[in-house]
């Protein structure tokens, strides 16, 4: 697995690095690094890594271009964006490109798992950066917010029980793999309900799909 790291500062880097080689995971392998977010497009393309680990804020080009700009080629890069509690807005302005979101401050075993769930093509999320990200995109008046959260769980109830499932599931980080093997059903027949439940849920990814699990509880607490 290769990875491409881009963070601006070099404390922050090596603090990410430290873990992934401590681990001697004989499949991580840190390829390069960028130091702003032009650089880290440029690696990408490059080394065409399995996952880049994405800062937000950046120099020259900031992390959510940046993303964009590595997503817009069809190279099957994944991006796990690393975020702070202070860039939530941020978050909510990734959710159509990145692979996933973890916290800097994370546990380095959850980045471990996370490196793992994005280059297999699934999508990570952190359950506290859902927390903050259903609040940001709830923030405002209590009418808007209950008027989201209705349509939402109206929209899940919608649901076969079979889509359900897969939703916890993708929000849970399983691949479409994993989840097949779970539900006793071939990958394509996997995708074939994600494409439902996405259009029923009015969403365009994994990523998207698990938030919407998280805010309409189907799945609580990380779970």
């Amino acid at each position: 697995m290769r990875i491409v790291l881009a963070d601006d500062e070099a404390m922050i880097r090596a603090g990410i690095r430290h873990p992934l080689r401590r681990s001697r995971d004989p499949e991580i392998d840190v390829v390069a690094e960028a130091s702003d977010g032009r650089e880290a497009v440029a690696l990408a393309r490059e080394h065409r890594p399995d996952v880049v680990l994405m800062d937000i804020r950046m120099p020259v080009m900031d992390g959510l271009t940046a993303t964009e700009e590595i997503k817009r080629a069809p190279t099957g890069i994944s991006v796990l964006v690393l975020t702070t509690f202070s860039e939530d807005e941020y978050v909510t302005r990734a959710l159509g490109g990145a692979s996933g979101f973890m916290l800097k401050s994370g546990d380095p075993r959850e980045l471990l798992a996370g490196v793992h769930t994005a280059a297999a093509g699934a999508s990570h999320l952190s359950a506290k950066v859902a927390q903050h990200v259903i609040a940001e995109l709830n923030r405002g008046a209590d009418a808007h917010a209950t008027t989201r959260s209705t349509a939402l769980r109206a929209r899940v109830d919608a649901l076969t029980g079979r889509e359900r499932q897969v939703l916890v599931l993708l929000g849970s980080g399983l691949s479409n793999a994993e989840i097949g093997q779970r539900l006793h059903v071939v990958e394509g027949t996997v995708r074939a309900m994600e494409g439902s439940a996405f259009s029923a849920l009015g969403v365009r990814n994994r990523v998207q799909a698990a938030i919407v699990a998280y805010e309409t509880g189907l799945i609580e607490d990380g779970t």
